[in-house]
């Protein structure tokens, strides 16, 4: 052979393999897969469980970092996929509260929640744990009383002219002209609060404080609190819902003032916006409302979080899901993609909200298209334990609810949970989801880690490693572990290596994959306002093969961004028809469903002009 013909078929030996072998995008699943801390708070009463809650993510010298309430430290990450704790050199005695964080480009600062002043911390490179003092007291919020004044005051609240003690859940915002603001505010008495500030060590307020807007649950059907927006507690006991979680996102020339409502618990949870043409308004209700909105699926709750653009220009919202079942306040962290139509409408996808999604390596038009397709193949799957701790039966792992679990009878290495799929399918990613059964953990210790191996089987006998966490170093509350490649299997086994909890408790094994075969047939709905135009009750058709539905609806036919997704057997429980509770009054709507099975996604049914009366 001629020697520069050699070389160039050499050359093409190694360039081809590169160019059909092209890298896919690695995927991951909410909640998001961080090693959540031990709550200390009810270390007195024999309440262990981890939470994490409040998430803040803010891309800072091409890294991205992840503050949330109770860590004791944040996270940082180059590709929002792979989180690394870091341990801060400097941090509030009091253990940091829905923090508020912000990066100048150079500097990244960093404000906890306070009842009165407290020190603002900066860094030029966080991922290090170095802080200093960028001043070590805040001023005080110009007319707050004191924490001791407002206890004092009754339940008539603090007078007209004062404001409540604070900045409690703050906000910290640097607009285009490098002028800082700062919102605030957590109450279902009083509104939110804006103010600028001169960043200028010591920092000062610059004016009153403004006050902005309080809720309206009367005509905003999303922001009554409870299950559904039932507006209280399961036994009827009415509450009045929370605002909470200002955020500030500038985008097109506009203004757009988030925050969470009705409350963190039960699965309504979810993150709204005004708008106005300025950083502290006016500002008018944005009608599309909420804006990030998950009430269905594992993941249940989008509320009280942070609007943040990757590196590669895509929008994302975070927020709160709620477990709440060790207390109340026991919650997740989760992300959706979205962005803004052309004419400014903010809008995130909760469609298949926790099932794997690819993460972005370049701008997406449409956010909906990260999602796999991958299904859960486990949900109501036949599952076997090598043993089981009183009524903690293993099929409570393929339910699809956080809130209950298997529990095996000893918390030994060796123990394992099968789950039989009925059929070989095609296997891609496994979710092992802890649950926090009597655990006994009330802090952090070096000895608090994850570990377990993943195992598949086509015939119940012979089995292969899909995944190997056997030398994890680290707790994995929510572990995703994706595979190099698909694998046909009918079985897919836990097999437990270490936990540091007391009990072994998973609360959902959930398998993704796919079935060959075809998606589920077109379905269709009816949709009833009711004379509360907060609420629509919408009746399905049912369709044979359907694993579940989205109920999908919005403020225009091809803006169908709010999803309730709701799985067969569930919806036949509820013969077949759903009341969707978070409609705004004097507001047309349009709505749709979907079925979807392991096997894909239907066409979309016809939609529903549902105008307000």
């Amino acid at each position: 052979m001629h020697r520069s013909l050699q070389i160039a078929v050499v050359a093409l030996m190694f360039a081809l393999p590169a160019a059909a072998q092209e890298v896919r995008p690695r995927t991951w699943a909410n909640p998001v897969d961080v090693d959540y801390k031990y709550n200390f708070e009810q270390t007195h009463r024999g309440i262990s469980y981890r939470t994490g809650a409040d998430p803040v993510i803010v891309l800072h010298r091409d890294r991205y970092f992840l503050f949330q309430t109770l860590a004791d430290g944040y996270w940082t990450s180059t590709d929002l996929l792979d989180w690394t704790y870091v341990q801060p050199d400097k941090w509030p005695f009091e253990s940091n509260v829905a923090p508020a964080a912000v990066s100048d480009g150079e500097r990244l600062y960093l404000m906890q929640s306070a009842f009165e002043p407290r020190p603002l911390l900066v860094s030029e490179h966080p991922e290090t744990g170095r802080w200093d003092w960028h001043t070590r007291i805040l001023p005080p919020v110009p007319g707050a009383v004191s924490r001791n004044e407002e206890g004092s005051l009754g339940e008539g609240g603090v007078p007209a002219d004062k404001l409540p003690p604070g900045p409690w859940d703050p906000g910290l915002f640097i607009d285009d002209d490098g002028k800082w603001y700062l919102y605030w505010g957590s109450s279902n008495v009083y509104p939110l609060y804006g103010s600028q500030i001169d960043p200028t060590p010591p920092v000062r307020f610059i004016g009153e404080p403004t006050r902005l807007h309080v809720l309206h649950p009367d005509r905003h059907g999303w922001e009554r609190f409870g299950q559904d927006h039932s507006g209280g507690l399961p036994d009827g006991t009415a509450i009045n819902p929370y605002m909470e979680g200002a955020w500030m996102t500038k985008h097109g020339g506009r203004y757009y003032l988030q925050y969470g409502a009705p409350g963190t618990e039960y699965n309504a949870y979810a993150n709204g916006t005004y708008v106005g043409s300025s950083p502290l308004g006016p500002f008018e209700y944005a009608p599309y409302n909420p804006v990030s909105y998950k009430p269905g699926g594992f993941v249940e709750g989008a509320g009280h979080g942070s609007t943040f653009q990757d590196r590669h220009g895509n929008w994302w919202n975070t927020g709160t899901p709620w477990i709440g079942h060790n207390w109340t306040f026991e919650r997740r962290i989760a992300m959706f993609p979205g962005g803004f139509t052309p004419d400014g409408q903010m809008h995130f996808s909760s469609r298949f909200g926790d099932y794997p999604q690819r993460m972005p390596t370049a701008k997406v038009d449409d956010p909906e298209s990260l999602f796999t397709g991958w299904f859960p193949l486990s949900y109501r799957a036949e599952a076997v334990a090598s043993s089981t701790r009183g009524e903690f039966a293993a099929n409570r792992a393929t339910d699809e609810n956080p809130r209950t679990f298997w529990v095996a009878g000893r918390n030994e290495a060796g123990q394992t949970l099968t789950l039989d799929l009925g059929g070989l399918k095609a296997v891609h990613a496994v979710q092992v989801n802890y649950a926090d059964h009597e655990s006994g953990v009330y802090a952090e210790r070096p000895d608090i880690r994850t570990r377990f191996r993943i195992l598949t089987s086509r015939d119940g006998r012979d089995w292969a490693v899909f995944a190997d966490l056997s030398d994890s170093t680290r707790d994995r509350p929510n572990a995703y572990v994706e595979g190099e490649r698909p694998v046909d299997a009918r079985y897919v086994r836990y097999e437990h290596g270490e936990v540091a909890a007391a009990n072994l408790a998973i609360s959902d094994l959930r398998v993704f994959g796919t079935v060959d075969g075809l998606a589920p047939e077109r379905p269709d709905l009816r949709v009833r306002r009711g004379g509360d135009q907060r609420n629509a009750m919408v009746s399905v058709t049912p369709v044979s093969g359907a694993l579940g539905y989205n109920i999908r609806w919005g403020v225009a036919p091809d803006r169908l961004f709010q999803t309730y997704q709701v799985y067969f057997d569930d919806l036949r429980d509820m013969g077949d028809q759903l009341e969707v509770r978070a409609l705004n009054v004097g507001v047309d709507y349009w709505f749709a469903v979907e079925a979807f099975s392991p096997s894909g996604v239907s066409p979309l049914s016809r939609t529903v002009r549902v105008p307000a009366r």
